[in-house]
């Protein structure tokens, strides 16, 4: 999707104007794909701007950077409130948030420790990911013949960023196949995660989502789906799926940050049809809780100019 211009970018401490933004050629990061990030998302809310689970993002951001043996050089309550300041200051009551952390200019070679630590936070508008008739009617999915990385080759618990790479094979496959998205498999055959979304298949009532095990990240999004999922009455649980259940589910959806919560209308072009009951009432709550508009998800929602 193309990058609508904001007005300033946080870079190490310090606000920049979106064009002056800049690295250097032979930034470590650039060439080894060894860094980490979050996308996040802020929300327009009766008390404005509202950042979606943010210090959770952060958290998992500094997990990240510790699977990876980088020394973040702020604190996570740094990098908190600087999200919020960047938001503040480019006047957006709605934003897709990328903070970064990379290696910068100084090294090269492939042992990353003595690289210096660069940390950088963007904001811009952005709409649905998949689109408003992915989030209306469902999207077309294709199972990718590239795997999801084994756990002991890449590590699923981080977002690293040469990791996507992965992603992106898989996504350029499926859209030149004429879908919409991609599913991975698990060196083992389980269903793992879209190319940077959860998934979730409905069988019989009962909700279920791939584990780490098989590769897929433990998702903010997928999590908050879970709890709604849950407190909406419904069983979920976290196991195993085979590429056949996803062919004979009663309903299945995908979530994330960027793409929030999608209906998948098909597999394989093996047909699950429109959005069933069990989707739409996630969806339904999911989205009024990130506009603050359900009381106990409030604890969700961080509000920019607290």
């Amino acid at each position: 999707m193309p990058l609508e211009k904001s007005e300033k970018i946080w870079m190490d401490g310090e606000l920049v104007d979106w064009d002056d933004a800049r690295i250097h050629i032979l930034t470590h990061t650039l060439h080894y794909g060894c860094g980490v990030f979050e996308g996040i998302r802020a929300y327009a809310t009766a008390q404005g701007p509202a950042v979606f689970r943010l210090t959770d993002h952060v958290t998992r951001l500094f997990n990240s950077a510790r699977i990876f043996m980088i020394d973040v050089p702020f604190t996570p309550e740094q990098l908190v409130a600087a999200t919020k300041e960047t938001v503040r200051v480019n006047g957006l009551d709605s934003c897709y948030i990328r903070p970064i952390v990379y290696l910068g200019y100084g090294e090269m070679g492939l042992n990353p420790l003595p690289c210096p630590v660069n940390v950088s936070i963007a904001v811009w508008r952005w709409g649905s990911y998949l689109g408003d008739e992915g989030i209306a009617n469902g999207v077309r999915m294709k199972i990718s013949s590239w795997q999801r990385h084994d756990p002991n080759a890449m590590p699923p618990a981080a977002k690293g960023t040469g990791m996507y790479l992965n992603s992106s094979m898989a996504k350029v496959e499926a859209l030149k196949g004429g879908y919409d998205e991609a599913i991975l498999l698990s060196p083992q055959g389980y269903v793992s995660e879209c190319t940077g979304e959860n998934l979730f298949v409905v069988r019989d009532g009962r909700i279920v989502t791939p584990p780490s095990s098989a590769g897929a990240l433990e998702g903010i999004t997928q999590s908050s789906v879970m709890t709604i999922a849950r407190d909406l009455g419904y069983d979920v649980e976290v196991g195993n799926i085979l590429r056949s259940d996803l062919y004979t589910a009663d309903e299945a959806f995908l979530s994330g940050t960027a793409a929030e919560v999608v209906p998948i209308r098909s597999v394989d072009d093996r047909e699950i049809g429109r959005p069933g009951p069990i989707t739409r009432s996630i969806q339904e709550v999911f989205f009024a809780a990130v506009r603050g508009e359900v009381d106990q998800y409030k604890d969700w929602l961080e509000l920019v100019n607290a």
